[in-house]
């Protein structure tokens, strides 16, 4: 299987001095926008409105921190807005991976093209 980046940018809805631009790997077994907690003050004074107990791909439990409200646009994709997930992550290299989840995807009308290792729009949504 291969690994779909795309750039994401995201923006404070409240303070508009704040946002933050990345490249996060595409990952359909992952529900939210996912940034590490590292990042957390790029983004600026955002409400805390849930902590979650998560499951990652390794079977290991970490906690999570729902904030928000922020504007997210993937990159060819129209903004949506939402919320995001903090976690704390170990780096790779010294580097972090945002992870951009199947709730950010399906709201932005991005699908995965398996054969093509992109994203594609999704011309028509469900109404059923």
């Amino acid at each position: 299987m291969g690994r779909i980046v795309s750039s994401v940018k995201i923006d404070n809805l409240s303070d508009s001095t704040k946002s933050l631009r990345c490249d996060a790997l595409v990952d359909t077994g992952a529900s939210y926008m996912i940034l590490p907690s590292a990042w957390r003050d790029r983004l600026g004074d955002l409400e805390e409105i849930e902590t979650l107990e998560l499951q990652t791909a390794t079977q290991e439990t970490a906690t999570g921190f729902i904030c928000g409200p922020v504007r997210i646009q993937i990159e060819g994709f129209r903004p949506i807005y939402n919320e995001v997930c903090f976690v704390d992550m170990k780096t790779d290299n010294g580097t972090y991976e945002a992870l951009i989840g199947y709730i950010v995807l399906e709201q932005c009308q991005a699908a995965v093209d398996m054969l093509g290792h992109r994203l594609i729009h999704v011309k028509r949504m469900d109404l059923k």
